[in-house]
Order: C-alpha cells, then sequence, then structure tokens
C-alpha cells in the first residue's frame, strides 16, 4: 500500500479485533476498534468502541459493531470474525469508506458450504460431503456433524444421529477423521501466496474448551512438521487456496480450516478474513500481518516467508466456571499472555478469560507449555476470587 496510507484511520470490527489491531499501528495506522470485549492490550493500542457498552462481552452482533462506527470519520475498514457471516453488517460498516477485505458479494457466495464444496470438487479437490437435508438410509451409516451456517470457531457444532431433523439454519457435513488444522494465505483475486500453516488446538480440557471449540494453533514450518506426509499436504493445500481465490475473487487475508488425513487437507471451512492463527505468522516472522493485508488488497502480493526454526503457539483459556478478574493476570508475563480483561470484569463459564504465547523447537513442547501457562492463569483467577470472598 502506499506510504502516504500509513498514517490513515482504519475501523477495524469483530468479536474480538486486539490481534488485527495491534497490527495496524504497529504498521502506523491509527485504529479506532469494535468489539466485545474491549480488552485492556487492545485500549492500549486503538481508540475503543464496544458494541454494547452496557454489556460488555455479552449480546454482540456484528449490525451492533457496524452501527457503533457509524460515527467515526475513518478512510478505511476492516473486519474479523464473525463478519463473514454478516454480508448486510460489512457493507454498513464500509459505507464511506475503503474496504479493506473481501466485499459482501463474494462472502455470501463463499460462506456457502454447499457452493465450495462444488466448486472444489469440480477441481478435482477432495471434500467432505455437505448438505441441507438428512442422507438417505444408504449413507446415513457414514458420520456427520450438525453445523451451523454463521458458523464460526466450532460454535454450536453437534453430532448428528440419524432420524435427527436438520434445521434450515444448520447443515450437516461429513465427518472427516484426521488432523484439525489450517493455512493463511495472501490474495488478490487471481493468484494465492501461502504464509503459513498450523495445527489446530480443539475441544482441548484442559483449557476450558467444550466440545469442537477452537482454543489455539501451533504454527508449523517446512522443516519442523505438524502434519503426516506435510509436503504432500502443503501442496495440496496451496492448489487449494488458489483455487478458491480464483473461483471466489479473493483478497487480502485469508484461511481455510481443513482436516488433514494421509497427506490430503479435507476443507471443511473457508474463512474469508484475518483469523485466529494469523498472528502467530507476525510473530514467527516479525511482519505486520495488517500491512500485508492492506497491500493484497490493492494487488501486491508479499514473498512466501523463509522458514523459521521452531514452533509458535497460542492458547485461549476458557473460564471453567463463573469468575470475576483481578488484578493477577495482569501482573503475569506480558510478552506470553494477550486479551487481558479489565481487573473486576465478570467472566461467565465458557467464555475466553485470556490468550496465552509459546515458543520451542518441537511441536508436543509447545503444546505442553501452553497448557502449563494456563494453568498459570487458573492459578491467578482462583487465588484472586478466594481473596475477593
Amino acid at each position: 500500500m502506499p506510504d502516504r496510507d500509513r498514517t490513515a484511520h482504519v475501523v477495524i470490527a469483530g468479536v474480538t479485533t486486539r490481534p488485527l489491531a495491534m497490527s495496524a499501528a504497529r504498521a502506523g495506522y491509527r485504529v479506532t476498534a469494535i468489539d466485545a470485549f474491549g480488552d485492556v492490550d487492545l485500549r492500549a493500542v486503538a481508540e475503543v468502541l464496544l458494541a454494547r457498552a452496557d454489556r460488555p462481552g455479552q449480546a454482540y452482533s456484528p449490525m451492533d459493531a457496524a452501527s457503533a462506527g457509524s460515527g467515526v470519520r475513518a478512510e478505511l475498514a476492516a473486519y474479523t470474525s464473525n463478519f463473514e457471516n454478516h454480508p448486510t453488517a460489512v457493507a454498513l460498516l464500509a459505507r464511506g469508506r475503503r474496504l479493506l477485505g473481501n466485499r459482501p458479494v463474494i462472502l455470501a457466495r463463499v460462506r456457502d458450504p454447499g457452493e465450495v464444496m462444488r466448486v472444489l470438487r469440480r477441481h478435482g479437490l477432495a471434500t467432505p460431503e455437505s448438505r441441507s437435508r438428512a442422507p438417505e438410509q444408504a449413507t446415513a451409516a457414514r458420520s456427520w456433524l450438525l453445523k451451523p451456517r454463521q458458523s464460526g470457531g466450532g460454535h454450536g457444532v453437534l453430532p448428528w444421529s440419524a432420524g435427527d431433523r436438520v434445521p434450515r439454519n444448520m447443515y450437516l457435513q461429513e465427518r472427516i477423521s484426521g488432523s484439525p488444522g489450517s493455512i493463511t494465505f495472501a490474495a488478490d483475486g487471481v493468484n494465492a501466496v501461502l504464509l503459513g500453516f498450523s495445527r489446530q488446538l480443539v475441544g482441548e480440557r484442559r483449557l476450558g474448551a467444550g466440545p469442537f471449540r477452537y482454543c489455539g494453533s501451533l504454527l508449523g514450518t517446512r522443516k519442523l512438521h505438524l502434519f503426516r506426509r506435510q509436503d504432500e499436504l502443503l501442496e495440496r493445500a496451496s492448489r487449494l487456496a488458489t483455487v478458491l481465490t480464483r473461483e471466489f475473487g479473493l483478497i487480502g487475508l485469508n484461511g481455510v480450516d481443513f482436516m488433514a488425513q494421509d497427506g490430503v487437507p479435507y476443507p471443511i471451512e473457508v474463512n474469508p478474513r484475518y483469523s485466529a492463527s494469523m498472528e502467530l505468522v507476525e510473530r514467527a516472522h516479525q511482519v505486520s500481518m495488517f500491512a500485508i493485508h492492506a497491500r493484497a488488497c490493492e494487488g501486491e502480493l508479499p514473498m512466501e516467508p523463509r522458514p523459521c526454526l521452531a514452533i509458535h503457539g497460542k492458547a485461549i483459556v476458557f473460564a471453567r466456571r463463573d469468575t470475576v478478574t483481578r488484578s493477577a493476570l495482569r501482573r503475569l508475563g506480558r510478552r506470553w499472555v494477550a486479551d487481558i480483561p479489565a481487573t473486576g470484569e465478570h467472566i461467565p463459564q465458557g467464555r475466553p478469560i485470556c490468550t496465552v504465547f509459546a515458543q520451542a523447537r518441537q511441536a508436543r513442547a509447545c503444546r505442553e507449555l501452553l497448557i502449563r501457562r494456563a494453568r498459570l492463569i487458573y492459578r491467578a483467577m482462583k487465588s484472586a476470587t478466594a481473596r475477593a470472598a
């Protein structure tokens, strides 16, 4: 993006905006962030508006967030999860501004699971079957998941049993065995550059996450393997990114969640916006992902990053019970804690408390360090609650 835009004012909206807002601020942008939490470290880099100021962290909706930003005089607009499921909110957010990201008409197509799978199969790519109705008896023996059409982060995903109905706001997706992962890529509408790949942490009870809930990522390198037959997997994933880019006209930063099975990435969801694992690329390679996003939206793609020599990880720590935060969290290591809630904030069971980071030479060591740091968070929360009582 031209240098004259590096001091431009950007509105960033989403459920949680801290990683993208920090990236934009690092690149020299003035940032107004609109999200559901308004965490302490977000407020350090941006002006913050809450979608529902009277109920922080609750009752969030993209239309509320877009409306909250209508009075902000900013030249640029960008979004994170879960705006991709709400094209109308994206259009409102972008009104009178230059949108950095995929347009509403693109979101409507690429977030249709049936359309995505039909396109990929036409190109000979492996996909799970997706359907809006219960399968016939002949295929009912397969394992299926019932997923919300406005999905994200594993929210609302359930196993499906033969005979259960499929609500209109949900669909069935064939359950693929394997290892959960994702890719990050920059796109210009025609070409795509793979920026990173990760193994996802899903449903990890030691992080307080429920079944199917996304709770973190381990960013891999081409030299440090996270998957079986990884070279084949990445070759196919790169083609997957290119096909999606050309067929749907994707621009900026995008991601694909997949199940890896014997070197084949079975795509389960396209994320046509900045997503959770992308800040690990930023930490590993010391780049601004927001700057890459902005330039890609203008047609300028980056080079593929050089392999790094460590696994970088993040984990979301969920509340195991209703709790109230105290200052103990802010005394923990700032280098490995983020999304820090304000002191005295009520956090219901099942909601995120904060995010922790780790780095190690091997995936298992990185994962275990994340778990140990999550224990420190729980310990700090427990001791703070005990003192408050």
